[in-house]
């Protein structure tokens, strides 16, 4: 397996300018993809992004399945206006935090500054079959057991 990209590499620079490119691309549309919009908006004809670039897609399929204990997600605090980042506290019932007082007014850049600090808070072997665990079947991860 391939490493994620290290802090201060151009290689890392550039999935974090690919990510940018994308996210910049979406404004206007609802939802989030990290694809490459040819008109920005508008994603009638999309290229880039995960379709074109296997580095950005293997780091965004790791973070997809890290546990959710201590996961980043985006809190909507006024619907379609205004989001904060959370970080989930991995108990059932239990509400995520809020991690700063900083407010966003746009769908992509909070999404941009999670995969940022996700980026961030990843070793350079996340992810490798060191890492892999049975999931559910380890009993520990609060769910009831039937």
């Amino acid at each position: 397996m391939e490493p994620i990209p290290k802090k201060g590499t151009p290689e890392r620079q550039r999935l974090i300018d690919e990510h940018k490119a994308c996210m910049d691309s979406m404004k206007g549309v609802a939802g989030n993809s990290v694809l490459l919009c040819e008109t920005p908006g508008d994603t009638t004809v999309v290229t880039g992004g995960v379709h074109a670039d296997p580095v950005l897609k293997r780091v965004l399929l790791r973070m997809r399945g890290e546990n959710p204990k201590g996961k980043l997600i985006v809190i909507c605090t006024k619907i379609d206006a205004e989001w904060r980042i959370g970080r989930l506290s991995g108990i059932r019932g239990v509400p995520p935090e809020f991690v700063n007082d900083k407010i966003y007014t746009d769908e992509q850049e909070i999404q941009h500054d999670i995969f940022l600090m996700r980026l961030d808070e990843l070793s350079d072997s996340y992810g490798f079959p060191e890492d892999f665990h049975e999931g559910w079947k380890r009993k520990d991860d609060n769910w009831p057991v039937t």
